[in-house]
């Protein structure tokens, strides 16, 4: 089981600090601890609850937000990119980006696809952003909450599962094509970030097994793909990738 601390034991603490919500294996939280377990940046994680609007958090990072990263006495960064490119700072090597200008661009977008605004986590988060009659008080709270926060009328879980599932068809076809050439990564021959962001986003779809990666019996349903726009694009080779990341870049069992 994770070690975690109060928000008042980690302000007055050095290094490096990692905002995470506490228990749940959330895709954003799981990026980011992939890119400092990759890079052996030492932390310390700090506890968020779901739902829950800490006071104290928000007085410290100005949002209760998970993951926000704060480091020594500078700014808090709950930004992906802002996040990442902290971590390349502190540690340059191994680089998860590409030093070419183009590919770096080409892998921050691949990357952007996944996690960012209106890429496959984002608009997965929207189909999730429902629950039934039958859904136990807590799943209705949380639901509730994450609406406000995330919601978006203008874009309905309809058009949101079509959007998903471009992304899925366009990071498979690029999955075929980078296999075809004999490389197992998204983009060149070595691990990017958006190969971590893919396979830690790939949750969403199907979990891990509950030995590799426990979580409430509650997200492990609401996670797990059902739509048939979903399903139907959900190419084999999606899961093989995620599989290999976590096989040879990332700890098994996740523990959040």
């Amino acid at each position: 089981m994770a070690h975690y601390l109060t928000v008042a034991e980690a302000i007055p603490m050095r290094g490096l600090r990692l905002v995470l919500t506490r228990g749940v294996p959330g895709p954003w939280g799981e990026a980011a601890k992939a890119i400092l377990h990759v890079k052996k940046i030492p932390y310390v994680k700090v506890a968020q609850v779901a739902g829950e609007n800490d006071a104290e958090l928000i007085r410290w990072t100005g949002a209760a937000n998970a993951p926000t990263a704060i480091y020594e006495d500078e700014r808090p960064r709950s930004e992906r990119h802002a996040i990442l490119f902290l971590a390349e700072r502190l540690a340059p090597n191994p680089p998860l980006l590409p030093s070419d200008p183009e590919q770096r661009a080409l892998c921050l977008g691949l990357a952007n696809e996944v996690a960012g605004e209106l890429g496959f986590g984002w608009c997965r988060r929207l189909m999730l952003l429902r629950a039934d009659d039958a859904a136990p008080q807590q799943l209705k709270k949380l639901v509730s909450e994450l609406s406000g926060r995330y919601g978006s009328p203008d874009f309905p879980p309809a058009r949101a599962a079509e959007r998903c599932a471009e992304i899925m068809r366009s990071l498979a076809k690029r999955l075929h094509e980078q296999r075809a050439r004999g490389s197992d990564y998204l983009l060149g021959d070595t691990l990017t970030v958006a190969d971590l962001y893919w396979a830690t986003f790939a949750v969403m779809l199907k979990p891990l097994p509950e030995a590799q990666c426990p979580m409430p019996p509650g997200q492990r349903e609401m996670y797990t793909a059902r739509d048939p726009v979903l399903t139907a694009a959900l190419d084999p080779v999606l899961l093989a990738h995620r599989d290999l990341v976590y096989e040879r870049q990332l700890e098994l069992p996740v523990d959040c």
